[in-house]
């Protein structure tokens, strides 16, 4: 049965040659490691976060009266619906780690250098809209956690003079967190954000299938040290195959991160669901502490700490507009970082600050 498939498929679209192009004659650097597998990673992320999003768009209502109610259903009637909301949250934070974790790779490798650098432009631009997705999905279960917690995220507009109240208004679709707000937020999590991230996903692959993996982590290959002056996609003739050779680095790192997750799930199934995230949301009644999700608890705390408002939200666009075009403000041609001791110096500072913040915001 399995060889007439094939057959079928080989006279149609020339199914061999394709295993061969991209598979069992593709040809990867020798110097390929681990930590470029974790695109892929974030890849099968995504797959996971879509499948059990399909799941749970199916029974949940996207209405104040039932929102609550329908994620309960999900996890106590709907057949393993426990499973795939489990699955969408754990996976969710799985994820942004595997992108961040990605994107500082990639810095530390100088691998965002030319001829890379809408391939890392893409790269952030996914990770925004990553980040994006948390925040607009945060709200849909209508918690008291999710409540209050987008009450603050979206009251940090207010703090650009002039459009800021406007800028909340739209967020909110009002003068506070409603039902209008929640509609929202459902559009632009199951109907805006998905097509323009495959969008930017498509291109992304695009890019890198293109101009090639880079071939020198930490230092410079003789064609990156010419001018450039005409496009030259990367080969790497004398390189190892990508099956097995990557494949089996990419498969372990996958299995890694699935089995990461059903760790969570099994042996922490309420790690990301406190208290506050299992009753139904209350605007009559503010929680205690109340504080966004770890990826955001870090510039959340330097807005805390700054008493000029607009001087913090100034200072973050700036600090996102800088990693987004990174690539082209960098005009050092040296790729090791560790012969670049201003720049390793900012970037350890850089990520201790983040830690501390992170911290600090959770307290």
């Amino acid at each position: 049965m399995m060889d007439k498939i094939k057959n079928w498929l080989e006279v149609r679209i020339g199914l061999d040659e394709l295993i061969r192009t991209f598979v069992t004659e593709h040809r990867v650097s020798k110097n390929i490691n681990i930590f470029n597998t974790l695109g892929t990673v974030a890849f099968v992320g995504y797959i996971i976060q879509v499948i059990s999003g399909i799941v749970l768009v199916i029974y949940y209502i996207p209405h104040t009266d039932h929102a609550f109610r329908s994620v309960q259903d999900i996890m106590t009637k709907v057949p393993y619906g426990w499973l795939f909301r489990q699955m969408h949250v754990v996976g969710s934070n799985l994820l942004i780690m595997a992108v961040l974790l990605h994107l500082v790779t990639i810095f530390l490798m100088g691998n965002y250098k030319r001829p890379r650098e809408l391939t890392w432009v893409g790269g952030v631009l996914m990770l925004i809209t990553t980040l994006t997705f948390g925040l607009s999905g945060y709200l849909l279960p209508w918690t008291q956690l999710s409540y209050w917690a987008t009450t603050v995220v979206t009251s940090i507009p207010t703090a650009f003079p002039v459009i800021g109240d406007f800028l909340t208004r739209v967020l909110r679709g009002g003068d506070y967190v409603s039902g209008i707000t929640l509609t929202r937020f459902f559009a632009l999590h199951v109907s805006i954000l998905p097509p323009l991230f495959l969008i930017l996903l498509v291109a992304h692959i695009a890019l890198i299938r293109r101009i090639g993996l880079s071939a020198t982590p930490f230092g410079r290959s003789d064609d990156e040290k010419r001018p450039l002056t005409e496009f030259k996609k990367k080969t790497h003739p004398d390189g190892h195959p990508y099956y097995p050779y990557l494949f089996q680095k990419q498969a372990f790192m996958v299995i890694g991160y699935v089995i990461i997750m059903f760790a969570i799930i099994t042996f922490a199934p309420t790690f990301y669901f406190p208290d506050e995230a299992t009753v139904p949301a209350d605007p009559l009644k503010t929680p205690e502490s109340i504080r966004p999700e770890w990826y955001f608890l870090a510039p959340y705390q330097l807005l805390k700490l700054i008493p000029n408002k607009f001087l913090g939200i100034s200072l973050l666009v700036i600090l996102v507009g800088v990693f987004v075009f990174w690539p082209f403000l960098d005009k050092e041609k040296e790729k090791n970082l560790l012969k670049r001791p201003m720049l390793r110096g900012v970037f350890i500072f850089l990520i201790i600050s983040w830690i501390i913040l992170m911290w600090w915001g959770h307290r």
